[in-house]
């Protein structure tokens, strides 16, 4: 007998609902959009129903008939069209204008704040709907990286050195910020601690650099990382799993610019060069892969992560950051990591599909107090 949540069966039915978020508030409003292309794509290869569902740069929940969806993916962002939804808490669906319209899974693929910071996951919770990918705790742990270098270090886990600064305390520790980066010695990176696809993140060589840098990095966030830049080869490992994660062949990312920046990731076709697997020893390989399990658990994460390292010319190892929802792109580490690893995305998105259906199982059964 199958069983059902809100009159649709579970994974490995073609009935099953999947809503796909998407768009955003966020700097990464267009990059979701790409993501949300190939995830659809893939969800309806794997036998799934999809309901569309953007969210605009105001913040407006749309659903999106096929037409509607085909020309936010061709213009790169989601406008102002589609069926403004309603949002009904613990009732276990989404509302468009009054009439409900179940779905057995979310799948968010919205990148950076208000999406991938622990906001909307919340707001799942109380709408009684499984969804993909890291719970609450651990989306707002990965979208802050002083808070996740702080647990890392907390667990022994190798991160590279960095200081924080706030806006508040800019003008007055401005010298302080300058006396570490300068022992640590320059150059370093700053970038937001709350975003992600090296959105606001530059290189200070000198002085002026780094004020240039801390400016730019202010505009998109009130906390910024100031972090001692290596000589590195960019390491990434794609994880899958909930309580017993797995992790795939690990991959390289050599830039063809200063490093690996939003150009590079999405303006310049020729931005970076993808290697995968990384040309890298075995042992490493191994090395890295029980490291990204290791991040993943720490970090309270669930579902997916990419965990991003760096290796110096010594040797040594470094915990960059994770990325609760990694790009899906056609350019992505995440099903490029995990397509070497054999399993190719359909796949990857029904796996996916099945783990947030697992945990939202236990998480109902813990709270009946069920054995």
């Amino acid at each position: 007998m199958v069983q059902s949540y809100r009159g649709t069966s579970l994974v490995g039915e073609s009935t099953t609902s999947v809503g796909v978020l998407f768009g955003g508030k966020s700097p990464e409003h267009e990059v979701s959009v790409r993501s949300a292309a190939t995830v659809i794509r893939a969800l309806r290869e794997a036998g799934y129903e999809v309901v569309a569902i953007g969210l605009d740069r105001q913040g407006r929940w749309l659903l999106l008939r096929e037409s509607e969806l085909e020309e936010c993916i061709a213009a790169g962002h989601v406008a102002d069209a589609g069926q403004p939804i309603e949002l009904l808490p613990g009732a276990g669906a989404f509302a468009f204008r009054g009439s409900p319209r179940p779905v057995d899974v979310v799948f968010p693929v919205l990148h950076g704040r208000f999406g991938e910071d622990g906001c909307v996951q919340g707001l799942l919770e109380l709408l009684d709907l499984p969804y993909v990918g890291a719970g609450v705790l651990g989306s707002a742990i990965g979208m802050d990286k002083e808070v996740q270098k702080q647990l890392l270090h907390a667990a022994g886990l190798p991160v590279v050195p960095y200081t924080v600064v706030r806006r508040v305390e800019w003008p007055q520790f401005a010298s302080r910020v300058l006396g570490w980066a300068q022992d640590a010695p320059l150059p370093v990176f700053v970038k937001p601690a709350n975003l992600g696809s090296s959105v606001g993140v530059a290189k200070a060589e000198d002085e002026a650099q780094l004020h240039e840098a801390v400016t730019l990095a202010f505009r998109f966030d009130s906390k910024v990382l100031v972090e001692k830049a290596y000589r590195v080869r960019e390491i990434e490992c794609a994880v899958l799993g909930n309580d017993e994660p797995v992790a795939s062949v690990p991959g390289e990312i050599k830039p063809r610019h200063e490093f690996y920046s939003y150009e590079a990731k999405y303006l310049d076709p020729n931005g970076a060069e993808l290697l995968v697997p990384a040309p890298i020893p075995d042992n490493l390989a191994s090395q890295i892969r029980q490291l990204a399990c290791r991040v993943f658990r720490v970090l309270q994460c669930a579902g997916m992560a990419r965990v991003d390292f760096f290796l110096t010319d010594e040797g040594a190892i470094f915990i960059n950051e994770i990325n609760t929802i990694p790009g899906f792109t056609n350019i992505s580490m995440y099903p490029t990591l995990w397509a070497a690893s054999g399993v190719p995305l359909p796949q990857l998105v029904r796996r996916l599909v099945e783990l947030a259906l697992e945990r939202y199982s236990e998480s109902k059964r813990i709270l009946s107090g069920r054995r």
